[in-house]
């Protein structure tokens, strides 16, 4: 057999195994692979320039289509570009199949051009890495590599899912020695080969279901939650369209409020949100509310929540600490002692609320469920009003406008720094189902463009993102992407000229002798660029537009019913945003001091 058969069997068994995209950088070393997915059916290729905006597109592209997404590149430091999203899909769980191109093991270590040290490249943030042999066509060469394709795919969607690197050499020729869409003649060792329409059965096939936990810990975990009255659901982080109604169940029968963190799926769709706190950041600061709400018990699914109040709340309080995790994961950075509960979280919250309501029956609207759901419609009302009032421009009014404009199917991406936590603040709970993700693996501001126009790729619904000048600029070379593959999204550039984020840091305000600050916070925090966006954004294909108060609403509403890239500038004031903060904020105590105190 010919090494153009090995290919074939190789790219057929990542389609056998579930992949259906693939997102390809050029590159000559890489020639074969290229190939063997751009003519394999059953796959859809899509090539991006520049591997750094690749690596995120796939990671966004496989977030909204819950699918594994393969993101090839060439040898040497091409490769090495790929690193940033590869450690956000390892911390935020997300199954990508990373393949690099490579030398043959003779051109390594020899000053060969192009040529690094791609053996295990990304560390610990991968979670398998295999060499594959050079592709010789031999029977032995083929089953191998389809069992690799096999179990790499595997390995990415399986709890807790993240990324694979496969490294595969190549020598020149490196042009297939036979054309790629041929079908074997014979089977190769250990089964049914590729055929155009692809293989009959998965090489290797894997069986996977969710952990579960027996009876008798379901019992033990209901009577903990029934011995408490002051409970707590805190819904961090998480994809799960599973877990919103299992969690609005759990309330329910529990009496247990759920502040919801915006990017946990309970704040907009339409599973019963009765139940469920927006303003969660602003009642968990430090008052005499928060004080007198302190939770005995706290039930926590999902990521480490985006507000720093709430985790501070749960320090405070140190409560008994229940963390579910579907994928086994020991996330609790709060440093508190904690139950972790290894189960699927929806299936398990779902399971403990028809055993807690078929002991007690429904809980009623109990005193302290009450104090925290008046408290935070007061809030809500209060900082509407607050912002309805204002006639200057504010970096929370694009959440605010997209809660109210974004129809069901959108897919709303916030980027790092101030704008998830204005996400946080500004995005109320409304019923339209609306996807709403960040990139709050790593937290980092660097490919959140490219993450959300792979999103873009996915979904028939329109997909808004609300990024920072910084974050905008590090990932400029996404709109590319835009506009190779005709992909339309809306971007609100929320641009105060630097890193805004620090202004409301001791960086900004210390002045302590010898201390290098405040004389050198503008150069080495504020980082004040002066750059007009707009022909560079014009120049890539897309559209800019300066908008101010006013006419955000009207601008928003009219981008996300037309195809295209448009970016909507807001241009704010750093220093006058910590105001404004501020001044909310105190809006908010003041209206919080009228509350009953606690139950």
């Amino acid at each position: 057999m010919s090494q153009a058969a090995t290919l074939r069997a190789f790219v057929g068994e990542l389609v056998a195994a579930g992949v259906r995209d693939a997102i390809v950088c050029p590159g000559s070393r890489s020639t074969p692979l290229a190939l063997a997915l751009r003519t394999t059916p059953g796959i859809r290729v899509r090539v991006l320039l520049d591997e750094r905006s690749a690596a995120f597109f796939a990671l966004g592209l496989a977030r909204t289509d819950r699918r594994p997404v393969v993101v090839l590149a060439t040898s040497g430091t091409a490769a090495v570009e790929f690193g940033p999203a590869v450690v956000e899909a390892s911390l935020w769980r997300v199954p990508l199949v990373v393949l690099t191109a490579d030398r043959p093991a003779e051109l390594r270590d020899r000053g060969s051009p192009q040529t690094i040290d791609q053996d295990h490249l990304f560390g610990r943030a991968a979670k398998w890495f295999s060499e594959l042999p050079l592709f010789d066509g031999a029977p032995e060469t083929t089953a191998h590599v389809r069992s690799v394709a096999g179990r790499a795919v595997a390995t990415a969607v399986a709890g807790p899912a993240g990324p694979v690197h496969l490294n595969v050499p190549f020598r020149e020729p490196l042009l297939p020695d036979a054309p790629l869409l041929q079908a074997y003649d014979a089977e190769p060792a250990g089964g049914a080969g590729p055929t155009d329409a692809g293989f009959a059965r998965p090489f290797a096939d894997v069986v996977a279901g969710n952990r579960s936990l027996d009876a008798l810990a379901l019992e033990a975990l209901a009577d903990r939650l029934c011995s408490v009255e002051r409970g707590l659901i805190l819904a961090g982080p998480d994809d799960d369209p599973a877990l919103p109604g299992a969690l609005a169940s759990l309330a329910a029968a529990t009496g247990f409020p759920i502040v919801a963190d915006p990017l946990s799926g309970l704040r907009a769709g339409r599973h019963d949100r009765s139940s469920v706190i927006v303003r969660g950041d602003q009642l968990a600061r430090p008052g005499p509310w928060s004080t007198g709400h302190r939770p005995a018990l706290v039930f926590r699914t999902g990521a480490m929540p985006t507000s720093k109040p709430v985790v501070e709340l749960l320090v405070a309080s140190a409560p008994d600490l229940i963390v579910i995790d579907s994928d086994a994961g020991w996330r609790e950075a709060a440093l508190l002692p904690a139950t972790f509960v290894h189960a699927h979280a929806a299936a398990t919250a779902a399971a403990l609320a028809g055993i807690i309501a078929s002991r007690r029956g429904a809980p009623g609207d109990g005193a302290w469920r009450a104090s925290w759901l008046a408290a935070d419609r007061a809030t809500d009302a209060a900082m509407r009003a607050w912002l309805s009032g204002l006639a200057e421009p504010f970096e929370g009014s694009p959440m605010s406008a997209l809660a109210d404009l974004l129809p069901d199917g959108a897919v709303l991406w916030a980027g790092n720094s101030m704008p998830v936590r204005d996400l946080d603040g500004w995005f109320g709970s409304i019923e339209r189902s609306i996807e709403i993700r960040s990139n709050r693996g790593a937290n980092g501001i660097d490919g959140v463009v490219s993450t959300a126009l792979g999103s873009a790729a996915a979904t028939a619904g329109p997909v808004a993102l609300v990024v920072g000048d910084v974050s905008f600029l590090h990932d400029l070379n996404a709109l590319v992407a835009a506009r190779l593959h005709g992909l339309s999204a809306t971007i609100v550039l929320v641009n105060n000229d630097g890193g805004g984020i620090f202004s409301f840091l001791p960086q900004a305000t210390v002045s302590t002798p010898g201390s290098g600050l405040p004389e050198h916070y503008e150069e080495l925090y504020g980082t004040p660029h002066g750059i007009d966006v707009g022909p560079i954004v014009t120049a890539l294909g897309g559209e800019h537009r300066r908008v101010g108060p006013v006419d955000l609403h009207v601008a928003i509403a009219d981008s996300i019913v037309r195809p295209g890239i448009r970016v909507l500038e807001l241009r704010t004031n750093r220093a006058r945003n910590v105001e404004l903060h501020r001044e909310v904020a105190g809006v908010v105590a003041r209206v919080l001091a009228t509350e009953p105190g606690p139950p």
